[in-house]
């Protein structure tokens, strides 16, 4: 339930990041320098109101900024950034590769004034976390700041959460953990399960595992858990690339969405012999990587897109690998409207390590199915339906919607794994329901966003071909 004091802070946050966007700080560097200002008062009402012994080293604390102005306050500030980043604990991960991006003096100290007017230790961990998530989904809808990326829909993150069952003792990793959305929904999921203190200290300090390249976003995750009371020591996000090296610790779970397209420029090149085949399509990479993580029973669930159905070469062995080796028994097919990047078509993949696919269930929540950010936001109870049919407490006591007769449109239909191997390239991207001819109705500026995302795909498509016959040519 939303509180007047969240919405009521959540207000405040967004007023002053309106005032500070006027003057070219972005959203998205507004929030990290809340995020250090908050961490900063939060220790500072740990040592007055609870007696506890300060985590910031003496000279870089909340008491140190808050009565400076002007270019004393900018230099104190950024000298406590540089100083908290060298730290190798929570404190470390949280500043990690810290630079102030708030250089004027005035709006700087906004930003203070409107930390300090509240108590935040005492507020309960759900209204603390609830007002930061709201401020993270919130930057993730804006499209220039380029945040929607790390943001996976909350209602498909709580349905994949539902289906996968995480248990309190069990270990839960996201190798692209974005804001932790994911991690903290295991938690949340899992923190009722027991009063035993040792099983929720476990969960608290070494249940969840979560990595990021980005140093931005570790910022972030590892303060949206920190608020939530988890990783209060250590922070369970790291920031690495996943796919540079071999899983050190093997997994019971596995929730995730991992990066689309190719992989940033500047990315170290991926050297894996433990990797089934090499390529360079990062979701066939990820998969690989996930799939190599889990521990025998271990169970995963992956939004992945389309061609990762489809592809070949590379593609196809992973896919058979992962029938051979895995019990892929479920995919969810999601329809477009529901990330903040438009266009995109991706799936759920539900499978578990140690046993061979038999059957595979579909989900078409994607024919005749129109989501918009603006109109008709994909909302939980729109995949109550999947979570039902999904039948999380007995797979094997699972009933076809789909009848060839009866209910050709039914969305939930099983397929053999003889009928999958026989089709090309062992191809999973499989449709049966037939269109209805509903109308588009997004808005004229999702369709031109739209519109706009496949012309740079196409011309990214085209400038790797130029590469490839200049090459030629070359040779």
């Amino acid at each position: 339930m939303v509180t007047n004091k969240e919405t009521s802070l959540t207000k405040k946050v967004w007023t002053l990041a309106t005032t500070l966007a006027g003057q070219g700080i972005g959203f998205t560097d507004y929030i990290t320098q809340l995020t250090y200002l908050l961490f900063l008062k939060m220790d500072d009402e740990n040592t007055k109101l609870f007696g506890e012994e300060s985590a910031i080293p003496e000279g870089y604390r909340w008491q140190d900024l808050i009565e400076l102005n002007g270019f004393d306050l900018i230099n104190q500030y950024e000298e406590t950034l540089k100083r908290l980043s060298e730290e190798d604990n929570l404190i470390g991960t949280i500043f990690v590769k810290a630079q102030n991006k708030i250089d004027k003096p005035v709006y700087l100290r906004k930003v203070i004034t409107l930390i300090d007017e509240e108590q935040w230790l005492v507020m309960e961990g759900d209204v603390k976390g609830a007002i930061y998530e709201s401020i993270l989904e919130k930057n993730g809808q804006d499209k220039k700041s380029g945040a929607g990326q790390y943001f996976t829909p909350r209602a498909l993150i709580s349905a994949m959460v539902d289906v996968i069952r995480p248990q309190i003792g069990e270990t839960v990793c996201d190798p692209a953990c974005g804001t932790g959305g994911f991690l903290l929904a295991a938690y949340d999921y899992m923190k009722n399960q027991s009063q035993d203190k040792t099983k929720r200290d476990f969960l608290r300090d070494r249940a969840l595992h979560g990595y990021d390249n980005t140093s931005l976003v570790v910022t972030l995750a590892s303060m949206n858990l920190y608020l939530h009371g988890i990783g209060t020591n250590r922070s369970p996000i790291l920031c690495e690339d996943s796919l540079e090296k071999q899983p050190q610790n093997l997994m019971n779970v596995i929730l995730a969405n991992p990066p689309f397209g190719t992989r940033p420029a500047g990315s170290v090149e991926i050297n894996r012999p433990d990797f089934y085949v090499e390529t360079k399509n990062n979701q066939l990479n990820f998969l690989q990587h996930m799939m190599l993580m889990l521990k025998t029973g271990g169970r995963a669930a992956v939004v992945l897109p389309d061609n990762v159905l489809f592809e070949a070469g590379a593609g196809e062995t992973i896919r058979k690998r992962l029938l051979q080796d895995f019990n892929l028994h479920t995919v969810l097919r999601l329809p477009t409207g529901i990330f903040y990047a438009q266009g995109v078509k991706a799936n759920v993949l539900f499978f578990t390590k140690g046993e061979p696919t038999k059957d595979i269930w579909f989900y078409d929540y994607r024919t005749d199915v129109k989501h918009t950010l603006a109109t008709n936001k994909l909302e939980r109870h729109h995949l109550d339906d999947f979570v039902a049919c999904y039948h999380a407490e007995n797979i094997h006591d699972r009933t076809e919607t789909y009848h060839a007769e009866t209910n050709p449109q039914g969305r939930w239909r099983k397929y053999g794994i003889d009928e999958i191997v026989a089709r090309d390239k062992t191809s999973l991207d499989i449709t049966w329901m037939k269109q209805g001819g509903e109308t588009d109705d997004r808005s004229l500026a999702e369709l031109m966003a739209d519109i706009k995302e496949k012309s740079q795909t196409i011309s990214a498509a085209v400038a790797e071909l130029e590469k490839l016959l200049a090459n030629i040519e070359e040779n």
